[in-house]
């Protein structure tokens, strides 16, 4: 279940909020007026987010690569190059 807190709870609470993110490495959902605004993380999840969508953006360029049948070069042929 997703941890909803209004925006003066960041403000009044934010070592709380801190602490939460840390040791339950969950987002927090900050809203203003009733409505979603922000999104609180640890810095260790973004990171670890941001590295999963570079990885994704690698992973989309190789099938792309391969599925255009660029460098599709026989293994055996490589090996004997190398």
């Amino acid at each position: 279940m997703p941890n909803i807190r209004p925006i003066s709870d960041l403000r009044n609470n934010s070592n709380e909020i801190s602490e939460f993110c840390k040791t339950t490495n969950e987002p927090v959902f900050i809203t203003k007026n009733g409505v979603g605004d922000m999104v609180v993380l640890s810095i260790e999840m973004y990171e670890r987010q941001e590295a999963q969508l570079e990885l994704y953006a690698k992973l989309a360029e190789a099938e792309a690569e391969v599925n255009s049948g660029a460098g599709n070069a026989d293994f055996f042929e490589y090996a004997k190059r190398l």
